[in-house]
């Protein structure tokens, strides 16, 4: 009986996972990150972002991934638990100050702040590798063809030296 009890609760915990979980559309994402700010953060356009995430985790919020290292990787952004957030598990520098779990879920405003400092570190764009090897250097107008947008696709690095 308590294996049953054990069994269900399990269950139920890992379809409120499921329900609380988005992919999103790449319009749809598009908005949400030119509303935060970041077309022409640190140089950066909402291509960018959205060439990075898609590789990254195919817009996925619940998507996590776990590197041979023993740390992993959280939400729409890919967010590693060494440097970015507290897994509870791998040791970390936490510099978001949160919670890996809080990464998972469909409400992105705390996975684009902290975001947002993995842009501003040294490393900019380059801390995902998914960036520089589909992202860096090539056309990104067609992530936001069909987008209702103000977003320009071709805007210019800004050197931010």
């Amino acid at each position: 009986m308590q294996t049953w009890v054990t069994v269900a609760v399990t269950l139920a915990t890992l379809m409120v996972a499921i329900v609380d979980a988005k992919i999103y559309e790449r319009c749809e994402l598009a908005m949400k990150l030119e509303r935060a700010g970041l077309n022409g953060f640190k140089g950066y356009s909402i291509g960018d972002w959205l060439c990075m995430a898609h590789y990254e985790s195919g817009f996925d919020t619940s998507f996590v991934d776990h590197n041979p290292d023993g740390s992993s990787e959280y939400g729409i952004f890919q967010l590693n638990s060494a440097w970015w957030c507290d897994n509870g598990v791998t040791p970390t520098q936490n510099l978001c100050h949160m919670e890996c779990r809080d990464l998972l879920n469909p409400h992105i405003l705390d996975d684009i702040l902290c975001a947002r400092q993995v842009v501003s570190s040294e490393n900019g764009m380059t801390a995902w590798d998914s960036w520089i090897r589909h992202c860096s250097g090539h056309d990104l107008s067609e992530w936001l063809k069909g987008c209702n947008m103000h977003a320009k696709p071709d805007a210019k690095k800004i050197n931010n030296s």
